[in-house]
């Protein structure tokens, strides 16, 4: 007797082995593997040595090892690979990101006593003799480099962003690519952008000595010198931030017959007003903090001075080099004040990158806020 085969009988089920939905690790399982791998590594430099260092670089190889191996054996290949990856891109951000905090820290715990004091701040800091006693008395302040900072910085900023923004607009708006005036300007910020911040404050310091003679020293040097250094700044950003509105935005004004002018200043700029403010902001971050060319343009001085047009100013990054550089005869005082004007230094750049979130805000288009 012979077996016949059944012509429409279904073929059996064969198991598909989706490989995406696999095996699936804890929610926190990275978690208790971090904590699973600072525990061991801090074990093994219990005994070999305590090393702050060594003990997160040996954590975190042995976090990235462990998280490879589980995810590989009880989820797949392509979670695992994620993981790691994942795992790299955090330890690359908290390595960029350790040098800044330290900073930070170092600055605020040495700084606060007299950044956050009143007197310090609205004082005019020098050294006076009193020829009654013989005595020369330090007073510690920084109020003429609070205000030298400001004005400085104002003038270059006032002079660098229309310059800035109306070359982006032009390279933009009405320059095509391939013509001569777009490649040479395009040339010359690029070059201006690599120019050294030293080189920028001998320029304006060679410049003011050839008009109004030797030791030129003054705020409007020095804000020139900025100029060199910020101009370039605000040029790559305004002209990226302009790129990125949609050209259909520019055709839709054109079809209301408007012409280009407004449509530049009435759609564009609008438009990208919160990431020109962000450029601008970014360039003034850029020259807030410089030394050297002002050292060179405006020296430096202990005596209060509002008039950026005559004699040496002061401004905080250069009060901060002086006082280690020169201290006067209460070094302690001179260190201190030197780490009170890099902490307040950071709070203006803090206090002015929220003005202008907030003014970015404000003026935004109303869909964008």
């Amino acid at each position: 007797m012979t077996a016949t085969a059944i012509p429409n009988a279904p073929a059996p089920k064969r198991r598909i082995d989706n490989s995406l939905t696999s095996g699936q690790l804890p929610r926190l399982f990275e978690v208790y593997v971090l904590a699973g791998a600072l525990i061991v590594s801090g074990v093994l430099f219990a005994v070999l040595g305590f090393s702050a260092v060594g003990w997160l670089v040996v954590s975190a190889i042995l976090y990235l090892l462990f998280v490879g191996i589980f995810s590989a054996v009880v989820e797949n290949r392509r979670q695992a690979v994620d993981r790691l990856v994942r795992g790299v891109v955090v330890i690359a951000f908290l390595l960029a990101l350790a040098p800044l905090l330290s900073t930070l820290i170092e600055v605020i715990s040495r700084g606060a006593k007299d950044a956050l004091n009143p007197a310090f701040i609205f004082q005019t800091g020098g050294s006076h003799y009193d020829p009654q006693t013989f005595k020369v008395t330090t007073t510690i302040g920084a109020w003429q480099s609070v205000v030298g900072t400001l004005i400085i910085t104002g003038i270059a900023t006032v002079i660098s962003v229309p310059i800035g923004m109306l070359t982006a607009i032009y390279l933009v708006e009405y320059g095509r690519p391939s013509h001569w005036m777009n490649r040479v300007v395009t040339f010359l910020v690029d070059v201006m952008t690599g120019i050294p911040s030293i080189v920028a404050g001998l320029f304006a310091f060679s410049l003011f000595t050839l008009i109004f003679g030797p030791k030129a020293f003054s705020g409007f040097s020095a804000a020139i010198a900025l100029c060199v250094l910020m101009i370039p700044i605000v040029v790559r950003s305004s002209e990226e931030m302009l790129k990125l509105v949609s050209m259909d935005l520019r055709e839709a004004s054109y079809a209301l017959g408007t012409t280009k002018f407004v449509t530049i200043t009435r759609i564009v700029l609008p438009t990208a007003i919160s990431g020109l403010i962000t450029g601008v902001m970014i360039s003034i971050a850029r020259v807030i903090g410089e030394t050297a060319p002002i050292f060179v343009a405006a020296s430096f001085t202990n005596n209060f001075n509002s008039n950026p047009f005559a004699n040496a100013m002061s401004t905080l990054p250069v009060m901060a080099y002086t006082g280690y550089k020169f201290p006067s005869t209460d070094i302690q005082g001179s260190y201190d004040s030197a780490w009170g004007a890099a902490l307040l230094l950071v709070i203006l750049v803090v206090i002015l990158n929220l003005i202008a979130r907030l003014v970015a805000r404000l003026f935004a288009p109303k869909g964008l806020r």
